[in-house]
């Protein structure tokens, strides 16, 4: 039997245990601890490369989220039943655990980490999103793996005009207007991401450090595993240039580079820099000889860091940026909407050299998405697609699948507009937006935000109220830092945050925010939110402008759609056997039609008048027509005692009796109809869901024929197919059912 070194600790953590243990799984790695929540646990480990990975500019770090469907009792879909590739549920919280650790490893540290978070068990209440971050850091930290941690995440919610801490699930799917995960140490924040229900700034900010509070306690016990086990961190080469080259490179070529970093213009700007680089390649190679190959890597990093340096003084010191705005100065916004004929609503945004393509589809029940994690398989009403193809920033790329980071920047956008959808009560359509990146030079999330909105209210799609976003920077150095309203691509390249918040003019709708320092502090981030609601309100005059509210209708060349329930215990009669009833109105009435399990049904068509008769063949099929109910129906079929008629768009039929059929005596049903023929009939009895239908006294109907024959073969040949049983016609009463 194995010795296990178990080292476990709990605590009770905002009214639930909160366990954590290492010691018992995975020990080959170089950190692994296993938490549980609530009956939520997962295992996290985190390992690390032996020989640093060379001839690179970036650290190697993968964050890999793995949802284990054994967790919540299901077995995988498809033909293999194994997990395969991540849910984007599964992706975004790898996004999130990544950037909260990875500006915390040392500058120029090349050894690859790989951090993988397996859920293990899931109990419907307690999300392992938020034990994430706790459990990278805790395994990084005990871990030989260089990292400056603790540090620790949460999630906040905003019930009852309470903000909450780790709220349940069930809180943040049905009462929170807050859905916030933040990640910190025990002095600052370092990762931010959340959606609201257009809450204010200073909510905002209190939730935050509400959860910065907990955030502390979690540090603290993190610091008593590393006290306890922690393992002495390895010596690793750290990849940094040579002061000399650093030294070299700033006499010969620092006055160039800083006269490039105030070119205005992204293009012009990036030509000048390649054209100092080439220049000073060339240079170099011919002085070094044979040491060129060696020193070649550290120039150009040399060169990224002289600009680095250049642009930040620039902007710190003489408030100077690079493309000669003030601070808090937004770049010029053009708004157009109707840029694309025949979609369903169209607009694009730009704004600087930043464009987004926005663009709304309208469909029907079949087109909602079907999500299938460990939570319980549902569909998505609403959904926005983020494309940011290579050609957007001017580079000739491959075109390959949805990568992470446009899915990340797709949820954000999504987020945003969601608080202000109509509910399917109110627009019984399912929507989807796509964001198509035309240009880009930072903040291209946040322009989809403003494209989309705009493409809804021209589509006519009745949204609560307008939303823009903005993304502000910061520039830190000591004690001296400034914020920037709508930043650039080189200066969210070059900066030390990302901050992005967008809403409506109440309020915010969703925030996140990314550091390449240790942590900032909460006046900054008061700085940035009033000055994200200032741009986000100047945006918002502007969009107005251009459209101020949604269009009262849809394009024509929306589709239309009509909601309405019936029983749910019809529902298998709206279907029918093997779906053929349903079938043969979509068919028939060329619509779309969609039945949800409370009875909800939904038809959409681009034309009224097969709307209304799809409508009524539901209706038909559910609704029992009253008795003395007069309906237009079709002969189908004649025999000898009468002829049968469908109505009600065909769903429904019945039998009029010869007698039934005129006021005077008729010899047969062919002496008066034919197969095909409409007729006017009445319900005069109904049993069991058969209905006897009479057309005698009924105006629109035709008149026997006088001079039809007195004896017909048809009559002959059907008695003599029957039998000598048969012979006599059923016997009824007042023309009714068989007695």
């Amino acid at each position: 039997m194995h010795n296990f070194n178990i080292t476990r600790k709990t605590i009770d953590f905002c009214g639930r245990p909160l366990m954590i243990e290492t010691g018992r799984m995975a020990k080959q790695a170089n950190g692994s601890v296993f938490i549980q929540y609530g009956e939520t646990s997962v295992l996290v480990t985190a390992t690390m490369a032996k020989v640093a990975t060379t001839n690179t500019d970036f650290f190697p770090l993968t964050v890999d989220f793995i949802e284990k469907m054994y967790a919540a009792g299901k077995i995988p879909g498809g033909f293999f039943k194994r997990e395969s590739k991540p849910s984007t549920d599964a992706t975004l919280m790898a996004r999130v655990i990544d950037r909260s650790i990875r500006p915390l490893f040392p500058e120029g540290f090349r050894n690859a980490v790989h951090v993988v978070l397996n859920v293990l068990s899931y109990d419907g209440v307690n999300n392992p999103e938020i034990l994430g971050v706790l459990g990278a850091s805790l395994a990084l930290s005990i871990s030989d793996i260089p990292f400056h941690g603790p540090i620790a995440g949460v999630s906040v919610g905003y019930v009852d005009d309470q903000i909450v801490v780790n709220p349940t699930i069930q809180q943040i799917k049905e009462t929170s207007k807050l859905n916030l995960a933040v990640a910190g140490s025990a002095t600052s924040i370092v990762m931010i991401e959340s959606a609201a229900a257009e809450l204010s700034e200073d909510i905002m900010l209190e939730a935050v450090y509400a959860g910065h509070e907990e955030i502390k306690r979690l540090c603290a016990l993190e610091m008593e595993f590393v006290n306890e086990i922690g393992k002495a961190k390895v010596e690793v080469v750290l990849d940094r240039v040579p002061e000399e080259i650093l030294a070299k490179m700033t006499a010969d070529y620092g006055s160039t580079i800083a006269a490039s970093a105030v070119i205005l213009g992204k293009q012009e700007r990036q030509d000048a820099f390649d054209n100092a680089e080439a220049e000073m390649l060339e240079k170099y190679a011919e002085a070094d000889g044979e040491a060129f190959a060696e020193n070649e890597r550290y120039y150009k990093e040399a060169f990224e860091e002289l600009i680095r340096k250049y642009v930040r003084e620039s902007i710190l010191f003489k408030h100077h940026r690079v493309d000669g705005r003030s601070l808090d100065e937004i770049r010029d916004i053009t708004c157009e909407i109707d840029v694309l004929p025949l979609v369903h609503g169209s607009a694009l945004f730009t704004r600087g050299e930043t464009q987004s393509l926005g663009t709304v589809t309208l469909g029907g029940g079949s087109d909602e998405q079907v999500i299938d994690t460990l939570e319980t398989e549902y569909k998505k009403q609403y959904y926005l697609h983020y494309n940011f193809p290579p050609f957007s920033v001017g580079e000739a790329g491959r075109m390959g699948p949805t990568g992470r980071r446009e899915l990340g920047h797709g949820n954000l956008a999504e987020r945003a507009l969601k608080t202000v959808i109509p509910s399917q009560e109110v627009f019984p359509y399912t929507i989807r937006l796509v964001s198509d990146i035309l240009e880009s030079n930072g903040s291209s999330s946040m322009a989809s935000i403003c494209s989309t909105c705009l493409a809804l209210m021209a589509a006519g799609v009745p949204i609560k109220a307008p939303v823009a976003g903005i993304a502000n920077g910061l520039i830190l150095e000591g004690d001296k830092h400034v914020v920037l309203t709508d930043i650039m691509g080189l200066e969210d390249h070059l900066g030390d945050m990302d901050f992005k918040c967008a809403g409506t003019k109440e309020g915010i709708t969703a925030m996140q925010m990314d550091i390449k320092i240790e942590g900032i502090t909460k006046d900054i981030m008061r700085t940035a939110l009033n000055q994200a609601k200032t741009a986000r309100l100047h945006i918002l005059a502007l969009m107005e402008q251009c459209i101020a509210e949604p269009r009262p209708d849809l394009l024509p060349s929306a589709p239309r759609i009509e909601s309405f329930k019936v029983p749910v215990d019809k529902i298998g009669e709206v279907i029918g056997p093997a779906g053929k009833m349903i079938k043969s109105i979509i068919e028939k009435c060329k619509v779309q039609v969609d039945i949800s399990d409370d009875g909800t049904v939904r038809i959409l068509s681009p034309d009224k008048a097969s709307i209304d008769m799809a409508k009524a063949m539901v209706k038909g099929i559910v609704e029992e027509p009253e008795m003395g109910a007069i309906f237009d129906g079709t002969v189908f079929r004649i025999e000898n005692y009468g002829v049968f008629v469908k109505i009600m768009g065909g769903v429904k039929e019945g039998m009029v009796h010869v007698s039934q059929m005129h006021t005077s005596r008729i010899n047969h049903p062919l002496d008066m109809v034919k197969m095909g023929d409409t007729v006017r009939v009445k319900v005069i009895e109904s049993e069991k869901g058969k209905l006897a239908l009479a057309m005698k006294g009924l105006e629109g109907n035709p008149e026997p024929d006088p001079n039809a024959p007195k004896d017909r073969p048809e009559m002959h040949q059907q008695r003599d197919s029957r039998g000598d049983r048969d012979r006599r016609p059923p016997r009824r009463d007042g023309g009714g059912f068989r007695r």
